[in-house]
């Protein structure tokens, strides 16, 4: 049985994934929102770049706010937020998901990464509709990024208690026969 969490500790990991994202600008969260709701609204120009490459260029500052604001955290705050990317990344380890993004296991892990990166709507919208997932759009450094961060400060990596893996194909009801 999977263990689940409280639901501050989602709202906790949405929060913080807002956050790294806030300092990037209004053309990333334009980018971000066309990605989310389709292409760019009234008034939001993203200077003529597609919404993917204005993403994929501020992945790395935007891991980078999430290391600042997780130097901050405590060991338990560390497991709590791995516990739900870990939760998060097996929700979504569907064929359905996998179809759209395309990838092998390791790929499609590193998608789901993106997806869950990308934030609560973009993350719901795809878990909804995976036809709104970004072919070939990956996150690696989101997948255990908390997990790896908690064994930088700490000296070892978090244990979840979940009993689930974020691995692809281990979520079985994801992967009828």
């Amino acid at each position: 049985m999977v263990q689940r969490f409280p639901v501050e500790h989602e709202e906790r990991l949405w929060d913080v994934v807002e956050a790294a994202w806030a300092p990037l600008g209004v053309e990333v969260d334009q980018a971000r929102r066309a990605l989310t709701h389709g292409t760019p609204g009234p008034g939001e120009d993203l200077h003529g770049k597609p919404p993917l490459a204005v993403v994929e260029a501020a992945l790395k500052e935007f891991l980078s706010n999430l290391g600042s604001i997780g130097e901050g955290l405590s060991a338990d705050e560390l497991t709590d937020l791995d516990r739900v990317v870990e939760a998060k990344l097996y929700d979504i380890d569907r064929a359905d998901v996998q179809a759209v993004t395309d990838g092998s296991d390791d790929g499609f892990l590193y998608a789901r990464g993106f997806i869950v990166a990308m934030g609560r709507d973009f993350y719901a919208a795809v878990a909804e509709d995976p036809k709104k997932a970004v072919p070939d759009a990956e996150c690696e450094g989101m997948c255990y990024f908390f997990a790896h961060l908690h064994n930088k400060r700490y000296g070892d990596f978090p244990d979840t208690g979940s009993g689930i893996s974020r691995e692809s194909c281990s979520n079985p009801a994801g992967w009828p026969s």
